[in-house]
């Protein structure tokens, strides 16, 4: 199973930072996954529902670790290029100088 898409979608809260939508071989997706800042810095959720007060359960999940790191390492990457492409567009060129935003 191959990733063939990656779409982020950017959050500024606390610790909830991006949703990803994920398509695999053009023809199964899965939307909500989180991208979240954790106490050793980011990682991926995956999409879950609230079953009692405190308690959630995965809808879907990695069933290998090789496949949950393959998912998570094109998923974060994908978020820092957005990112990246969010801090460009926030550049503005004003009488020769470059002012950041």
């Amino acid at each position: 199973m191959q990733i063939t898409e990656i779409k982020i979608h950017l959050v500024d809260e606390e610790r909830l930072k991006a949703f990803a939508s994920v398509t695999f071989d053009n023809c199964f997706v899965v939307r909500n996954m989180k991208v979240v800042v954790g106490d050793s810095g980011l990682l991926l959720c995956m999409p879950a529902r609230k079953v009692a007060e405190h308690e959630h359960r995965d809808l879907a999940h990695p069933i290998t670790r090789e496949f949950r790191n393959y998912l998570e390492k094109h998923i974060l990457q994908a978020y820092q290029e957005e990112l990246a492409g969010q801090k460009r567009t926030a550049t503005q060129f004003s009488g020769g100088t470059q002012q950041i935003l």
